[in-house]
């Protein structure tokens, strides 16, 4: 019964959030728990495919902190740029121990976003922003309810309006208000995608139930779906250097509660007409240091070994947490091909 009250209350936050005070933009001191363990009670490292290395639970005094939909790093490995489904910017670098572990996060600003008549709107409505790509000098960003990715301008995004938008491919009448374009990727250059841009909604169905998504551009530019199953959204995802996506995905109902899983969908199979899928390389529930996980990201480390960088999105709720989790890719496989 206790499970079941849980899952209950989680469930109508998820699916929307009491209204808050909204403050000015600007710098935003982060405080930052460190997570040892990924599981409870647990010495336990290495999950499916992937090793925990560690993660924080992030807080502030900055009530526009949380609502964190995807992260996306810098070259540097360090600064990053994250949307938070307000409607604004979330930017700041990490900081790590001695023994190179997540410690906190410095140089914190949150900002609002500016629409293309350069006007802010924050909160769930015009600049419900999902999903985030990095490409040429440019910052990509997806919205839900209504439907769009728009172009900004790097450096420059957090004080900009739109440059434009690229066409999503997708009719607009067969996406979900509020269930649509969660995940925006970059394809590697070397990819038979050629640097292309890459979409997948969240819980948007063609007939057969597979979720809707498309490669926006680029030399094999059209429609594609992926198999969906077992009740888990699509959430964000990230393409490995060889080419493969991991997409991240998430489920949450009142049987299983909440949970979180990543499928690895390879490059060669994303083409227009196809129906993708992939094996699952990582699944984790409410007994490991997951919450509404939203966002993901990819670097190659200084070790040559890729790290995952995951975060959650609270949605500004006490009972919810802003996590970000880091993970090291150890399967042989994965690690050969990319």
């Amino acid at each position: 019964m206790k499970r079941l009250c849980r899952a209950t209350m989680l469930l109508l936050l998820l699916a929307g959030c009491a209204s808050m005070d909204v403050p000015e933009g600007g710098p935003a001191e982060i405080r930052a728990m460190a997570i040892p363990a990924f599981r409870a009670g647990s010495e336990l490292t290495r999950f499916g495919a992937l090793e925990f290395l560690g993660g924080l639970e992030l807080s502030s005094s900055n009530s526009l902190l949380g609502a964190m939909s995807a992260i996306r790093f810098r070259p540097d490995q360090r600064q990053f740029i994250s949307v938070l489904d307000t409607g604004h910017w979330l930017t700041g670098t990490i900081e790590r121990d001695e023994e190179g572990r997540l410690e906190g996060i410095a140089e914190a600003r949150i900002e609002p976003m500016i629409d293309r008549d350069g006007r802010t709107d924050a909160g769930k409505g015009a600049m419900d922003a999902e999903g985030l790509a990095l490409r040429d000098g440019k910052v990509l960003v997806s919205y839900e309810q209504r439907h769009r990715v728009d172009i900004y301008p790097d450096p420059g995004f957090e004080t900009s309006r739109p440059e434009g938008s690229i066409p999503i491919l997708i009719p607009r009448k067969q996406l979900r208000s509020n269930r649509s374009l969660e995940a925006l990727m970059i394809a590697p250059r070397s990819s038979p995608l050629a640097g292309a841009a890459v979409i997948v909604a969240e819980d948007s169905l063609d007939e057969q139930g597979n979720m809707l998504a498309a490669i926006l551009d680029g030399p094999l530019q059209g429609r594609f779906t992926v198999r969906h199953y077992d009740d888990f959204d699509a959430s964000d995802g990230v393409f490995l250097p060889g080419g493969d996506l991991l997409l991240l995905e998430r489920r949450f109902d009142l049987a299983h509660g909440i949970g979180m899983r990543i499928r690895r969908i390879a490059g060669a199979d994303i083409r227009p007409d196809a129906v993708v899928d992939g094996e699952v390389i990582f699944q984790a529930n409410s007994s490991d240091q997951i919450d509404n996980m939203e966002g993901i990201d990819a670097f190659r480390a200084p070790d040559g070994t890729i790290h995952l960088i995951l975060v959650s999105d609270d949605n500004h709720s006490i009972l919810q947490r802003s996590l970000m989790l880091e993970f090291r890719l150890r399967d042989e496989t994965l690690i050969s091909r990319n």
